[in-house]
C-alpha cells in the first residue's frame, strides 16, 4: 500500500482549497472523493439566452423539464427542491450511501465532483471580527485568506452600502452586473430613504458574486444569458472542478473517484484512511502522513464518528431560512431585459446595532428562468387561472430569502445510529428544534424585514418557512474547548489527540453567521492547510 503525503476527502469548496494550497506549497495530494457527475445534461444544454432557447429550441424540454419530467416533480419546499435536471447530479447516490434519519431536519448533500458547490448560488460573504470570534477563527489570518481565495474564484460586486457584509476590505473585484428592472426599484427608493433604512438596522447592496464581469484565463466573463440555474458553459461562475480540473495537471496531485471515504485509523506516524467503493462496495485502504477532511460538516461528522467511537452526540448548527414572495406592482406586467442574472440581485443586512455581531441577511432574486410551474403550486387557484396570473406577475416578482445567525441550544444535534440496509451499516440520526426564544426573535426580525421591502416599493405576499435544514448552511459538531476531547478542533484544525487528522470544513465553526459561509469556509480551509505546510503558525483568535 503506497503511502502517501496528504489525503483531501471531499472536491467540494473546502477540499477544492485546502488541495489547491497544499499543491502551491509544494506538496503531494491524493484527493479521495464521491465524483459523481452530470451523465447527460452537460452536453445537452445549448450554450444560447434562456430568451432564445424558450422561443425557439424544440428540444427544450429535455433540460428545463428532465429527461423523466424529474424537474416538474420536485415542487415542494425541501431542502434540494429547487435543483434543476442538470443540476440533479448533485444529490445522485446520496439517499443510498448518506442515508440520515430525522423528524426535524432534511439537509442536502453531496457526492458530486464540487459537492454542492456544483450547485452553489455564488453568494460571497465576508464575516466581521466578531462573527468571526464568535465562530472560533482568528480574524487577522481569516482576512488574510479572504484575499486569497478572492483572487483565485474571482468575485465581482460595488462598493455600496452592503459592501462591510459582502466583500469587506478585499480588493481586486470586478464590477457588478447590471440591474435587473424590477430589483432596480428597491435600489432607487432605498437610495432617497436611505438614512431612514439606515435609522432602522437595514443596510442593501448589491451581492459579491463568485461570478466573473471580466475575462480571465481559461475563463470568460458571464454573458448574462440567464441560465445560471442549467449550464456553467462559459465558466464565468466559479465551481470547485473548475479548480479540481485544473489541480489534475499537476504531477503532484491525484485524484480517486467512485470512493466513500468512512473512516480512519491515526498512529503517531501515519495514518490509514478507509474507503467504499461505490460501485463494488469493496473496502480500499490508503495511508498517508496527513489526513485533511474536507467532506462537509455532516459528512466530516459521519467520518469522525465511525473513527473515534461513534457512541457521541455532537453539536449542530444551522441557519433558520425563511423566504418571502414580494410583488413590485409598478412592475407586473411589463417586459423583462433578454439579458439577465437568475442569480441574487440584492442583498439587505439587517445589523441593528451596526456592530456586525448580530447579522441577518436577505438575497433579493427576480424570477423567470426557473420557470412558471414552480410557482403554481403556491397560487391558491386552479392550474389555467393560476398561470395566466403568474405570467403577468413574474416581471414584477422578487423572492426575498431571510437567513438568521445561529447559535447553540440542547435540541440541536446528531449523532450515528445503526442501519443494516446502509452500505455503510450505519446512518446519521438528528434532531434540530429553535428554541421558544429564538423563534419570537425570527419573528420580529421578518416582520422588520416585510416593513423595509414595502417601504422599498416590494409588496410581501406571504412567509414560508421550510423545515430545517433547507438553508443549507450547516457547522459547529467539532467544538474547540469544551465536550468530549475526541471531538474537539485544535486552533490550526488538528482533531482531538490524534498527530495526522486535520478538519478543513465547517465542523469546526462554533457560531454560524447569517451571511453566506462558502467564502469563509474557503477561507479557512486554505487557512488550516497554509498551517500544515508550515507557512503560517496557528493562531488562537
Amino acid at each position: 500500500m503506497t503511502s502517501h503525503e496528504f489525503l483531501v476527502v471531499g472536491s467540494g469548496a473546502t477540499g477544492a482549497m485546502a488541495a489547491q494550497t497544499l499543491l502551491e506549497g509544494g506538496a503531494r495530494v491524493l484527493m479521495i472523493d464521491g465524483g459523481q457527475a452530470d451523465p447527460e445534461y452537460a452536453a445537452t444544454v445549448p450554450e444560447l439566452p434562456f430568451v432564445e432557447l424558450r422561443r425557439r429550441d424544440d428540444e427544450q424540454r429535455r433540460y428545463f423539464l428532465g429527461e423523466e419530467f424529474e424537474g416538474a416533480m420536485q415542487l415542494s419546499t425541501a431542502a434540494g427542491a429547487q435543483l434543476t435536471p442538470p443540476r440533479r447530479f448533485v444529490v445522485a447516490g446520496v439517499e443510498r450511501f448518506l442515508p440520515l434519519r430525522s423528524a426535524s431536519f432534511f439537509p442536502i448533500e453531496s457526492l458530486a465532483l464540487g459537492g454542492l458547490g456544483s450547485a452553489w448560488g455564488l453568494g460571497c460573504n465576508v464575516f466581521s471580527e466578531a462573527e468571526l470570534l464568535r465562530a472560533s477563527l482568528p480574524p487577522a489570518a481569516m482576512t488574510a485568506a479572504y484575499g486569497v481565495v478572492a483572487g483565485r474564484v474571482g468575485i465581482s460586486g460595488e462598493a455600496d452600502d452592503a459592501r462591510p457584509y459582502t466583500f469587506g476590505t478585499i480588493d481586486g473585484i470586478d464590477p457588478a452586473t447590471p440591474l435587473d428592472p424590477t430589483a432596480a426599484v428597491l435600489h432607487r427608493r432605498y437610495a432617497a430613504r436611505r438614512a431612514q433604512m439606515q435609522r432602522a438596522g437595514f443596510y442593501l447592496g448589491r451581492p459579491a458574486l463568485a461570478l466573473l464581469t471580466r475575462e480571465r484565463a481559461e475563463r470568460h466573463a458571464t454573458s448574462l444569458r440567464d441560465m445560471d440555474f442549467y449550464s456553467d458553459a462559459e465558466r464565468a461562475a466559479w465551481r470547485p472542478w473548475i479548480t479540481i480540473e485544473r489541480l489534475k495537471r499537476s504531477p503532484n496531485f491525484a485524484y480517486a473517484g467512485n470512493l466513500l471515504a468512512t473512516r480512519f485509523e491515526a498512529t503517531d506516524g501515519s495514518v490509514e484512511l478507509f474507503a467504499l467503493d461505490m460501485r463494488t462496495l469493496e473496502e480500499r485502504r490508503f495511508s498517508c502522513r496527513r489526513l485533511v477532511l474536507a467532506a462537509g460538516t455532516l459528512g466530516t461528522s459521519r467520518i469522525v464518528l465511525r473513527s473515534q467511537g461513534g457512541d457521541a452526540r455532537l453539536p449542530l448548527l444551522c441557519n433558520a431560512y425563511t423566504y418571502i414572495p414580494c410583488v413590485v406592482p409598478g412592475r407586473a406586467g411589463k417586459s423583462m431585459p433578454d439579458a439577465n442574472l437568475g442569480l441574487a440581485q440584492l442583498q439587505l443586512f439587517h445589523d441593528a446595532g451596526a456592530a456586525g455581531a448580530d447579522v441577518a441577511q436577505a438575497s433579493i432574486y427576480t424570477y423567470r428562468s426557473l420557470l412558471l410551474f414552480r410557482l403554481l403550486r403556491e397560487i391558491p387557484l386552479a392550474i389555467a387561472d393560476g398561470a395566466r396570473l403568474a405570467r403577468f406577475l413574474i416581471s414584477g416578482l422578487l423572492i426575498a430569502g431571510i437567513h438568521h445567525p445561529a447559535d447553540y441550544s440542547e435540541h440541536k444535534r446528531l449523532w450515528l445510529e445503526a442501519d443494516s440496509g446502509s452500505p455503510t451499516r450505519d446512518r446519521l440520526g438528528a434532531e434540530y428544534a429553535f428554541t421558544h426564544e429564538e423563534l419570537r426573535a425570527y419573528e420580529r426580525r421578518e416582520r422588520a424585514y416585510e416593513r423595509a421591502l414595502f417601504q422599498l416599493g416590494a409588496w410581501p405576499v406571504r412567509r414560508i418557512r421550510p423545515p430545517a435544514g433547507a438553508s443549507i448552511h450547516y457547522a459547529g459538531t467539532l467544538l474547540r474547548d469544551r465536550g468530549d476531547p475526541r471531538y474537539r478542533l485544535s486552533p490550526d484544525g488538528r482533531l482531538g489527540e490524534t498527530r495526522g487528522v486535520y478538519v478543513a470544513d465547517g465542523s469546526g465553526f462554533t457560531y454560524l453567521p447569517a451571511k453566506g459561509l462558502t467564502l469563509t469556509l474557503m477561507a479557512n480551509a486554505h487557512r488550516v492547510a497554509l498551517g500544515l505546510l508550515g507557512a503560517t503558525p496557528a493562531a488562537r483568535p
